[in-house]
């Protein structure tokens, strides 16, 4: 189980490469699999992530008017959550630093009528683009793995939350279940590569993922590194045996 790299290196999976690179190796694989991400996300998780992502929009709970940063939004299954919250008179930023993944989730949202309180942006977790105290909530879903310094994001969120606002976090965690583990290496490091390439065309990227998950920071860490940020009142939910974990943190 990894924390973070040194400030000259980053882990790409398994693989310790220099930090510079991380962020071009990243957008590589999601160019390639953003054609085929929601239907892999399916197959992968039986349909589950729509599950973890319904309780993720429970735990955000924006209200109309409010303003809310989506990051890594990918193909816009919470933004789309998110902007029926917030209605009319609120509005979603929808942001990842992949244009290709931002593409996908614009023409997704499109076809499903959200259009009118959602603006797109091309964004580095770890340099938000974004003045001081912008927004009512922060949400990332199964993104926060893939940046490449975790406490330069959480620094980047926690200074563009408004006071009385909200970090959510949803990220594959530590299995708590440790009868588990043996059936879910093999599923990860086995099944999911191969269902990547008769999929996707593409077993690289996903045995990319599934080793990213097993260098993300549990989910005590993370709750460590989120207080280090300054966030207050940091806890987590467990979904799915910790399969899943579920963070949230304020500022005040």
């Amino acid at each position: 189980m990894n924390t973070q790299s040194s400030a000259d290196e980053a882990h790409f999976g398994f693989e310790r490469i220099p930090a510079a690179e991380k962020s071009r190796r990243v957008g590589e694989v999601f160019s390639s699999v953003a054609g085929r991400y929601d239907v892999m996300n399916d197959l992968m998780s039986a349909g589950l992530h729509r599950l973890w992502k319904h309780q993720a929009l429970n735990q955000v709970a924006a209200r109309p008017g409010q303003q809310v940063l989506d990051l890594a939004a990918g193909t816009g299954d919470l933004s789309a959550g998110l902007a029926r919250q917030v209605g009319e008179t609120g509005r979603v930023i929808v942001s990842d630093i992949n244009a290709d993944m931002l593409n996908e989730g614009r023409d997704r949202l499109l076809d499903q009528g959200l259009v009118g309180n959602l603006d797109y942006v091309i964004a580095n977790a770890e340099a938000l683009p974004f003045p001081d105290r912008s927004f009512d909530r922060i949400t990332i879903a199964f993104g926060l793995r893939n940046v490449t310094h975790i406490p330069r994001a959480l620094a980047a969120m926690q200074r563009t939350l408004r006071p009385g606002g909200q970090v959510v976090i949803l990220e594959f965690s530590t299995l708590y279940l440790k009868a588990l583990q043996p059936i879910y290496d093999l599923y990860s490091f086995q099944v999911l590569p191969r269902m990547g390439r008769l999929v996707a065309n593409d077993a690289e990227s996903y045995r990319y993922l599934a080793e990213s998950i097993r260098m993300h920071p549990d989910q005590d860490t993370l709750c460590e590194m989120m207080i280090e940020a300054g966030f207050e009142d940091c806890d987590y939910i467990n979904l799915s045996g910790g399969l899943v974990a579920l963070h949230h943190g304020h500022v005040y």
